[in-house]
């Protein structure tokens, strides 16, 4: 297997190639800027594995590895401008360093260069290409639709929340492992486990986040802790709690401020939120090693992908 930092590396090139096509300005400003300041990139690098564990060379799947992240980062542009955030990776948000009309035209501009990029794909792969990422980018607009609709609902079930974050987040990276699957010819069995695979860590990942944000050491995570119980974000920990009779209207009207944050977290511990949302987590990483299992991978490669899981769960607390 490539190593993650020259997959890094590979797949940096190979998208600085694609964008050297269209121009730095103007319209595609915001969007050279956001990808400058990107992440991990752990999307583009999953669909570059997959494609190399199923026996052919990573190149084939520098196409759907584009498109995954220009469409990751077209929901990053658009999200922000809903969320009115200042700030994404510790830069000014697009819509904050180049106005709002700007970030909405060219997150338009960069959902059409991800299917460009995915017009690319091996010809044998295309059609089925194109139908898993239509059906994703409609679920990822699905699941943001059900968190907005959540902030105007006082009771939200936990399987409903379970869900919405699957379709938010879950099924893009299982998208990715599919499409580095059929970018390598993978059968539709295998293709089918690599994206349960994903879509089972993807969620392990969400959970971790939700850990993370009430319970995490701010000093590691380099995010301030507790904002999702500041803005009373119905998390999996949240729920929880809630159902336990815990968050009642007049506990919650009484808190403001670091106190809210302190008192909120002191009984989502008292009922065992945070353990309840770490055995999900685990079990959603067991079922993830389960199909990575199934796939009769040689040691070198199982290690690898279980390493990913691991890596989920071992984040900064």
């Amino acid at each position: 297997m490539v190593k993650s930092e020259a997959l890094h590396d590979f797949f940096s090139a190979g998208l600085e190639k694609f964008l050297s096509d269209y121009p730095t300005d103007n319209l595609y400003a915001p969007i050279h800027y956001l990808l400058n300041i990107s992440g991990k990139r752990i999307r583009p690098l999953l669909a570059l594995s997959v494609c190399e564990a199923e026996g052919s060379t990573i190149d084939k799947a520098m196409p759907v590895a584009v498109a995954v992240e220009l469409f990751h980062n077209f929901t990053l542009m658009h999200d922000d401008i809903m969320d009115c955030a200042p700030l994404r990776r510790g830069q000014s948000t697009v819509h904050e360093k180049f106005g709002e009309n700007a970030a909405i035209l060219s997150g338009d501009a960069m959902f059409s260069l991800a299917f460009t990029s995915l017009g690319n794909s091996p010809q044998g792969s295309l059609r089925e290409a194109f139908k898993i990422f239509n059906k994703t980018a409609r679920q990822v607009c699905e699941g943001q639709q059900s968190d907005m609709d959540f902030e105007e609902q006082e009771a939200v079930a936990i399987d409903d929340y379970l869900e919405m974050i699957r379709l938010k987040t879950s099924v893009l990276l299982a998208a990715a492992c599919a499409l580095g699957a059929i970018s390598a010819g993978a059968t539709p069995e295998r293709v089918e486990l690599w994206y349960r695979y994903g879509e089972k860590m993807g969620l392990a990942f969400q959970i971790q986040d939700d850990i993370l944000d009430t319970f995490g050491n701010a000093l590691k995570t380099g995010k301030k802790v507790g904002g999702d119980i500041a803005a009373e974000k119905k998390t999996f920990i949240w729920l929880y709690t809630q159902q336990k009779g815990a968050l009642s209207p007049d506990f919650l009207s009484q808190l403001h401020g670091q106190e809210k944050i302190d008192k909120v977290r002191e009984a989502m511990q008292e009922v065992g939120a945070d353990v309840a949302a770490q055995k999900k987590m685990n079990v959603y990483a067991e079922e993830a090693i389960s199909a990575l299992s199934a796939l009769g991978l040689d040691s070198e490669k199982r290690m690898f992908f279980a390493g990913l899981v691991s890596s989920v769960m071992k984040r900064s607390s």
